[in-house]
């Protein structure tokens, strides 16, 4: 049975279609980027040539699978009104984006309440606003992924019952599918690190979600300890989550084909950022 397929968050500076070649150098299998700036509500829009040149790239690479990530600044579960819409037009055009450079997976964190509310008004707000993006694109071929968080501040999704109640609040939940992320998981308080957590976890994650959900997994260790909720990524090894639990995951045929990512703290002014960490989780995926 074939493992993960590995990869990481590229960089796209210079060009979409320039991620490739970085993939190809740090040796992904699958690569995962931003189609716009991360930190900016606007994004001008894709040109024809911008957008052959990704395809030629992308046909012309060994890179068997690309995910899109969404813009930091979305926020669905916002209680102004004005951010929420502005959240709905980004994520709009982020389907776009996926349709024009054939991207099949989004993935998207759900958003934050005001303080003093309660995370089930998050919940609605998030829910609706998917409804109506989701009919709003009907024949859109990217698979929406709402990711977990770690619960830093009065984020929404630290719980994987939030996930399932943004689903089942939802007329179009069944086009949704699921990002896990290890380092949000054990911040949040899901323990990975020990084989009794590990196996407890994952029983909790298909009672509640459920196994086909699942689209794409991020790999990071995590900097603070379990239950922390402070959403800070460490490099594989270098964590609380260590090395042993990366080689349970990594070995574990229920992930076997799914996209496995790093979002690792990089320097991406190196020619190869993750080469040797992803030489790491091939090794520990070898047994090693």
């Amino acid at each position: 049975m074939s493992g993960m397929l590995l990869g990481a968050h590229e960089s796209v500076s210079g060009g979409l279609h320039l991620v490739f070649a970085r993939a190809e150098e740090d040796g992904c299998r699958v690569v995962q980027l931003f189609t716009r700036s991360g930190r900016r509500w606007e994004a001008p829009p894709l040109g024809e040539q911008e957008i052959a040149a990704f395809v030629e790239a992308r046909r012309a690479s060994s890179v068997q699978l690309v995910v899109a990530h969404c813009s930091y600044l979305i926020n669905l579960a916002a209680a102004d009104e004005v951010v929420r819409q502005k959240s709905q037009r980004a994520i709009a055009q982020e389907l776009d984006r996926c349709t024009a450079l054939g991207i099949p997976l989004l993935v998207l964190h759900p958003g934050s309440v005001a303080d003093g509310e309660e995370v089930e008004v998050g919940i609605a707000r998030v829910a609706r606003s998917l409804d109506a993006l989701l009919v709003a694109h009907p024949g859109s071929p990217a698979t929406i992924c709402l990711e977990n968080t770690a619960g830093q501040g009065n984020s929404v999704g630290h719980r994987l019952e939030h996930l399932r109640w943004i689903i089942d609040a939802m007329a179009h939940g069944a086009r949704l599918g699921i990002c896990l992320d290890t380092a949000h998981f054990f911040a949040a308080g899901y323990d990975l690190r020990s084989e009794e957590g590990y196996a407890r976890t994952w029983a909790s994650y298909a009672e509640e979600l459920g196994w086909e959900r699942l689209r794409v997994l991020h790999l990071n260790d995590a900097l603070k300890g379990l239950g922390s909720r402070i959403d800070r990524h460490a490099h594989i090894g270098e964590g609380e989550l260590g090395l042993a639990t990366f080689r349970r995951l990594l070995t574990d045929g229920r992930f076997a084909g799914l996209p496995g990512i790093l979002e690792t703290p990089v320097d991406f002014t190196r020619p190869t950022p993750y080469q040797e960490e992803l030489r790491l989780l091939r090794r520990l995926a070898a047994g090693g």
